[in-house]
């Protein structure tokens, strides 16, 4: 059972309250980012958290067990608090967040409602809307081996063993025109056929996106070569841009096999019999 100060409960037992909710997040890089949806700033539990224009939550939706709750947040995209370059960047995935009741009257009247972590979060005009998600939402979180036909290594890791620094499987090339902000034709990848880079992990190494990575999610050959990116840049990209590339892995059999030659090292089950097989209707004979 939660305990709730005396102060606070005072404010809630009387005929008008000063409440207001206050958001915490705490990102992975170690800055913390407050916002109340109060129309001054308040300091509470040493933090600062800036009246920000529009910010709002949804309701604060609770499960039994150990099924994962969750609510929303939105907010006013602004440089001085929420950058939307941050946002693309991904500085903003995964970040604690507490939300905080709060006697403004007095601050230091306070209770911390919930703690969670921002799942997704999707851009509409100039705000931002995220997804908080739970603590139990580690609980859904694959841990250990599983048992599949497709391997559950990655890309070069100590148990994949392949060498992504061969250039075989990666290489060096340029922005050669822009096509949309996450798709552009490139120079450099000629002698790569189309799909040898789709999957595969991209890092811009000039330009305005300098050092933002992401996971191409097409590699084309259509009047020459073009990459379509799952993540947009922080910033427009512009002919010159120079970037690498390593190649993509489907997790397939056939695909270590015929496009790495790593089969000893493969981490599936491809010969595991799937629900075909655990379906299938028992017939006479055996067939």
């Amino acid at each position: 059972m939660r305990d709730i100060p005396d102060g606070l409960a005072a404010a809630l037992a009387g005929g008008a309250t000063t409440l207001a909710r206050c958001w915490r997040l705490t990102r992975r890089d170690g800055a913390v980012i407050g916002l109340t949806e109060h129309d001054a700033e308040l300091f509470v539990d040493g933090t600062l958290f800036r009246a920000a224009s529009g910010v709002a939550g949804s309701e604060d939706a609770n499960a039994l067990g150990f099924a994962v709750g969750g609510g929303e947040m939105s907010a006013a995209l602004t440089s001085e608090l929420i950058d939307e370059a941050d946002l693309d960047a991904g500085r903003y995935d995964g970040a604690a967040i507490e939300l905080i009741l709060v006697d403004w009257s007095a601050p230091e009247n306070f209770l911390v409602l919930r703690r969670a972590h921002l799942g997704e979060v999707r851009r509409e005009g100039g705000s931002f809307h995220a997804e908080l998600r739970g603590l139990s939402a580690a609980l859904n979180v694959v841990r250990g081996r599983l048992f599949t036909a497709g391997c559950d290594a990655d890309l070069g890791d100590a148990r994949c063993k392949v060498a992504l620094d061969d250039p075989a499987y990666r290489a060096e090339g340029t922005v050669a025109s822009v096509l949309g902000p996450g798709l552009f034709a490139a120079e450099g990848l000629d002698a790569y056929v189309a799909g040898w880079f789709a999957q595969g992990r991209l890092v811009f190494t000039g330009g305005a996106s300098a050092g933002f990575a992401t996971e191409v999610k097409a590699h084309g050959r259509d009047a020459g070569t073009r990459l379509e990116l799952w993540q947009r840049p922080p910033e427009p990209l512009a002919s010159g841009d120079a970037f690498t590339v390593t190649a993509g892995c489907d997790r397939r059999f056939e695909t270590c096999r015929d496009r790495f030659a790593n089969t000893s090292n493969f981490r599936g089950f491809p010969d595991m019999p799937g629900n075909d097989a655990v379906l299938r209707v028992a017939m006479p004979g055996g067939q």
